[in-house]
Parts: structure tokens; sequence; C-alpha cells
């Protein structure tokens, strides 16, 4: 098992930043690709981002290309969002996930998830 347990959420202007944090638990973090997904009111679960297990390797939605970055520290079992350049359409809850191996853009596919950080970005 692995416990996921996102931070870092909260309201913020358009244009504005936040940085999203996941704490990791449980089995190795290292095995474990990572991603970001979202899910805003009357809308399904969407793919945001993904690392690798080792960090080398990142892939984004078009929808945040240039805007969001993923990132991840092994040493502290943590992966992280920053997410720039804000937008309303980016409100969203935003959840962590963990992936054994490879990680992948279909959410059925992931193995373990967090409970999710509410993000609100106001015009």
């Amino acid at each position: 098992q692995v416990q996921l347990a996102e931070s870092g959420g909260g309201l913020v202007q358009a244009g504005g930043s936040v940085r999203l944090s996941c704490a990791a638990s449980g089995r190795t973090f290292i095995a474990y690709a990572m991603g970001w997904f979202r899910q805003a009111p009357g809308k399904e679960r969407e793919f945001v981002a993904a690392i690798s297990r080792s960090g080398g390797s990142t892939y984004y939605a078009d929808s945040v290309k240039g805007r969001f970055t993923i990132s991840r520290d092994n040493a502290k079992n943590t992966v992280y969002l920053q997410m720039n350049s804000l937008k309303p359409g980016d409100t969203a809850v935003y959840y962590c996930a963990a992936r054994a191996v490879m990680w992948t853009t279909s959410v059925q596919t992931w193995d373990y998830w967090g409970q999710g950080t509410q993000v609100t970005v106001s015009s």
C-alpha cells in the first residue's frame, strides 16, 4: 500500500501561482511513477502531468504545458506541482496518484490516489 496526502491548495487570483505537494508513505517511493490529475465540478477526472520514477522524464497535458511543472524529491518521498499563470479554467480538485513502474494518462490505470486538494482560481 501507498498512502498519498496532498497539500498546498487554496484560492488564488488569475495569473497567480500555487505549488502543490504530495507526500507519500508506505512502499518504496522510487518504485512508482507519480502523476497529478484534476476534476472540475461536473466533469470527469483528467490527466494533468506525470513524472517517471527517477524524475528524468515528465509529460504534460496540452492545457497546462508551459505553465505547470511537475517534480519529485525521492529523498523526501514527495512530488510537487508548480502551477503558474493560473486561469479560472484551472479550478478543480487536484489529485496525486502513484503507479507502479510506468506512468500513463489513463485515470483507470493508476494504483493509488490521494484525497485531493481544492484549487480555486478567481477572475
